[in-house]
């Protein structure tokens, strides 16, 4: 859950940030891909602090990590990248369509059930596990639970199918973002 959390907060604040801003957008001018990047930023605080309270809880309980645990910046980062590329569509989107705050927040409880947070991903039948693996939360969330608790070795080809969906994600994010700012003023 220490992973979904971050990225579930920074998605819901980096969607609704545009909008939320509209008076640094048409009374500023400043690059507006930072407006929803510091959502994504700021989640990461909350996401030390909260690791902070694990790792403290894993030194109570004498749980030693095994080496994987040198992915665990890795796997944030491609979280982090995620979240900014999904926070750009979303935003861009919520600029033109208003109602896309509203279904948003849907939209995330939609994607926690679709994505491995609170069931394992050997519990989706053989011939569904290809869709799941299209998710890319689904590759970040094994690896951060197998680097965390490593009861379970890393997938890497899970890891390396998410890592390239996110940089998709993330690299057509900034693109429809830098396309559609020079609206967002007078949309605002």
């Amino acid at each position: 859950l220490l992973l979904w959390t971050y990225f579930q907060n920074a998605l819901t604040f980096s969607g609704n940030s545009l909008v939320g801003n509209a008076q640094l957008l048409s009374k500023v001018y400043m690059p507006r891909i930072f407006i929803p990047t510091a959502p994504c930023l700021a989640g990461l605080v909350d996401y030390v602090i909260a690791a902070t309270i694990l790792a403290a809880m894993m030194v109570y309980y004498q749980f030693v990590p095994t080496a994987a645990i040198l992915l665990l910046p890795l796997i944030v980062f491609l979280t982090f990248l995620l979240a900014a590329g999904m926070g750009y569509w979303l935003s861009s989107i919520c600029v033109k369509y208003r109602d896309v705050k509203f279904v948003l927040p849907f939209f995330i409880q939609l994607l926690m059930f679709v994505s491995p947070v609170i069931y394992p991903t050997d519990i989706v039948g053989g011939n569904l596990q290809w869709l799941l693996s299209l998710n890319p939360l689904t590759g970040l969330l094994n690896a951060h639970r197998a680097v965390l608790l490593g009861h379970v070795p890393v997938d890497y080809v899970g890891l390396g199918m998410s890592a390239v969906i996110t940089l998709l994600v993330f690299v057509s994010g900034v693109l429809y973002l830098r396309r559609t700012e020079k609206y967002f003023a007078d949309l605002v």
